[in-house]
């Protein structure tokens, strides 16, 4: 098989995913932003064939990459796994007469309004929204379903520019934050009350083959926007406890419903007051490194489990279930730069057992926003044998470990 794959060098973690398709068996060719001699000795000897193009979101170049690699000979698939990058793909993949995920399924798992009018037409409970390109709508909707609110671009990936609405005042800085009443599309919907949590699959012909569970804490909006919380993501090895039988119930549905086939997921639910509802869906893994937790979690190596998913069109391995894993992201006491660190030397003594790695930038490094994510300054990955156990270690790390900026 030979399979074509979209920007194989940034993020640094895509070099994993061509590892994973060679490991199965596939030759790989790859269509990139930066010049063929930036991919470093490695990735270069990985490859059959490189194409450089302006942009990797730019259709018109990506489909004449792809045809000239096409000149060479027959190709089988073309992957992408950046949010970005799934639906021009899906476009090249049509034009270019290639098998994956289409441009229908690409479309759904990226705009939100669409996203939840297919859902619901298929019984999947969402929150109630719309899609909206002018503040009258918006107003509209809050009239018709009260507070609180959430308004976010169409096509956000997490919590990018999520913005909560409390009352009459905070809609109208929304909507001028929003841009939405100069003409951008954006999604309006009800807040959803309750705990938030991901699940995510590799699917093969729409078949969930491999399938993990995580939670945050707390919610992304809330982590997001709070400097003093050092917010945790959590994978349960718990995935077959029958509290979870609607989770993956409502996962299969989702990816019958939007004509998934053979594909990673990340699919964003809430549990509450009104029961269980589907947040979104991205037909890709998950960002912030969740797959190297899901794969330290469970004894094998999810990016070759895609690859042999793509490639043969089958799992490779079974995940143990053997371990929970997590990460807990450490927020600098302010913007500025980096000054010193408090109590590492204390989590390693008490914790290094379950310590999986740890991002701490040297002193005098820039530190981000905290709106910027989970890995945009320090943090602390590790794995357990209980899941209880596992969060008591990663609420005792953020009490202990303390990054001062100046």
């Amino acid at each position: 098989m030979h399979v074509i794959f979209v920007e194989p060098r940034f993020p640094s973690n895509q070099k994993k995913f061509v590892r994973g398709l060679i490991e199965a068996g596939a030759a790989v060719s790859a269509v990139g932003e930066q010049p063929r001699e930036a991919l470093g000795d490695e990735l270069r000897g990985q490859l059959t064939w490189y194409e450089q193009v302006r942009s990797v979101v730019d259709e018109e170049s990506m489909t004449a990459a792809v045809k000239r690699i096409q000149s060479r000979g027959w190709i089988d698939r073309l992957e992408a796994t950046v949010e970005a990058h799934i639906l021009p793909a899906a476009k090249v993949r049509e034009a270019c007469g290639i098998p994956g995920t289409s441009v229908r399924s690409a479309f759904l798992c990226r705009d939100k309004p669409a996203m939840k009018e297919a859902l619901r037409a298929a019984g999947v409970p969402c929150a109630k929204s719309t899609g909206a390109q002018s503040g009258d709508e918006v107003r509209a909707f809050a009239k018709a379903n009260g507070y609180p609110l959430i308004l976010k671009p169409s096509a956000a990936a997490g919590a990018s520019g999520t913005i909560r609405v409390d009352d009459d005042a905070s809609l109208e800085r929304a909507i001028a934050e929003s841009h939405v009443d100069r003409g951008a599309a954006c999604a309006v919907e009800e807040f959803i009350e309750g705990h938030e949590g991901f699940y995510d699959t590799l699917s093969i012909g729409g078949v969930v083959v491999h399938d993990f569970i995580s939670h945050y804490y707390p919610g992304v909006l809330e982590a997001m926007r709070t400097r003093w919380i050092s917010p945790q993501i959590v994978t349960t090895n718990r995935v077959d406890a029958a509290g979870y039988a609607e989770v993956k119930a409502m996962g299969a549905r989702v990816i019958s419903a939007l004509g998934l086939g053979t594909t990673a997921t990340h699919m964003e639910w809430f549990y509450g007051p009104k029961g269980l509802k589907f947040s979104e869906i991205g037909c890709r893994p998950p960002g912030v490194g969740v797959w190297d937790l899901y794969s330290a979690a469970n004894d094998f190596d999810l990016y070759r489990e895609w690859g042999f998913a793509v490639a043969q069109g089958r799992p490779d391995k079974r995940p143990s279930r053997r371990f929970t894993a997590g990460m807990i992201a450490l927020r600098p006491d302010r913007d500025g730069r980096i000054a010193s660190y408090e109590g590492v030397r204390e989590m390693y003594q008490r914790f290094g057992e379950f310590i999986l790695d740890a991002h701490l930038p040297p002193p005098g490094t820039p530190t981000q926003p905290v709106e910027a994510g989970y890995m945009a300054n320090a943090y602390i990955r590790l794995k357990h044998p209980d899941y209880d156990g596992c969060r008591a270690a990663m609420d005792e790390i953020g009490r202990l470990v303390k990054v001062r900026a100046s």
